[in-house]
């Protein structure tokens, strides 16, 4: 099997930007929700002004441009193409690190930090910061291929960026990530603890510490009362992916209104945006993420992660040194004392006033901070 690596842009074709338009025009509205704010779901009027910009002022080929500013390329792992940035430093000592989106997201999330994390000389910071960066988009994600029978899961990807790494000439790396990125690089801190020399997670699964019950700080109130919401309102999206992904696809896959609202809910949901994710985030920003699911039609393949992921509890140690930065609006929070139970190599831990999911697109300021000061315990 070959393991070329070829250089790859984005490009839509007029064709796709035709059909996109014809179908916001099309688009068959329901009717409005009966409540005031968004505890029914995304509001019809704010649905129906986004989608007017997409159709009407949104200039997807000024942010296809602004994309295809990084080098991006394909190759082929354990059967599947894998589309990536790749941005090496022009600091001959940086740390290579593959940082991995999750869902809803892309690599867009990551436009806003490449640059200070690979030149950060230029950006303010200091030469013995630097890293090469690697943002591989998900199997079924954005521009990499759809895999065509089951079995990718995020211990499988995790394998995977831990062969794409040394093809690209980094045995020695790290690994960061939030969302399903956070638990495919705790994978990689599980199954490759001898090239990779630690992890910085933004949103760390390490589970509330039953001996801790009886005293708990307000924060893990708070972490637990967050779970439990997440649980009672926010999950119906991870329930529907994990047992009927190929059933939700149809109408995202064909809706554009469809696909944007169901994503941008949890921008909505997620963010640390004050009740309006625009607060954050720009209408741009939040379409350019929707459109790399809309071009490449991967509502089922992206979605289908949760199936294949959802089986199986990780629960296995993970040896190498671990740095978490929690952000006050993140999903699943948790303590330092609760992380430590889960890491036995907890080198760093921040809990930050602002932020919430989506770290790098919402706050990249302090997302390049917190992953300098994590690697500098590393590296």
């Amino acid at each position: 099997m070959s393991n070329n690596i070829e250089p790859f842009r984005i490009a839509a074709s007029d064709a796709q930007l035709e059909d996109l338009k014809r179908r916001l025009r099309e688009a068959r509205w329901p009717e409005r929700e009966c409540v005031d704010d968004w505890s029914q779901g995304l509001p019809l009027a704010y649905a129906q002004e986004v989608a007017a910009y997409w159709r009407d002022k949104y200039d997807w080929r000024a942010r296809e441009a602004r994309l295809n500013r990084f080098a991006q390329f394909k190759t082929t792992i354990d059967g599947v193409g894998i589309h990536f940035v790749h941005v090496r430093s022009p600091h001959a000592a940086a740390l290579p690190l593959v940082m991995t989106h999750g869902w809803p997201g892309s690599i867009v999330e990551f436009q806003k930090v490449i640059e200070p994390l690979t030149n950060p000389t230029a950006h303010g910071g200091d030469a013995a910061d630097a890293f090469h960066i690697v943002c591989p988009s998900l199997p079924g994600y954005g521009f990499s291929d759809k895999p065509t029978s089951k079995g990718w899961n995020v211990q499988r990807i995790a394998s995977a960026w831990s062969e794409l790494m040394p093809r690209l000439g980094y045995k020695r790396y790290a690994a960061q990530g939030g969302d399903w990125g956070s638990i495919v690089t705790t994978c990689i801190g599980i199954q490759d603890p001898g090239n990779c020399v630690g992890i910085h997670l933004n949103m760390p699964i390490a589970m509330p510490d039953p001996a801790t019950m009886n005293d708990l700080t307000e924060n893990e109130k708070s972490a637990i009362a967050g779970m439990q919401h997440y649980n009672d309102w926010d999950s119906g999206y991870s329930k529907e992916q994990s047992t009927r992904p190929q059933t939700v696809s149809y109408g995202l896959t064909d809706s554009p209104v469809g696909q944007l609202t169901w994503i941008l809910e949890k921008f909505w949901s997620w963010t640390d945006c004050d009740g309006h994710p625009e607060s954050v985030l720009t209408r741009d920003e939040l379409l350019d993420n929707v459109m790399l699911y809309w071009l490449p039609a991967n509502a089922a393949s992206s979605a289908r992660l949760y199936w294949e992921s959802f089986r199986r509890t990780l629960t296995d140690p993970v040896t190498v040194p671990v740095g978490c930065s929690i952000f006050p609006k993140e999903i699943f929070r948790t303590s330092k004392r609760w992380a430590e139970k889960r890491f036995a190599k907890l080198v760093y831990f921040n809990e930050l006033a602002q932020g919430g999911h989506f770290a790098a697109f919402e706050q990249p300021e302090t997302f390049v901070r917190e992953v300098r000061n994590c690697f500098r315990l590393m590296r």
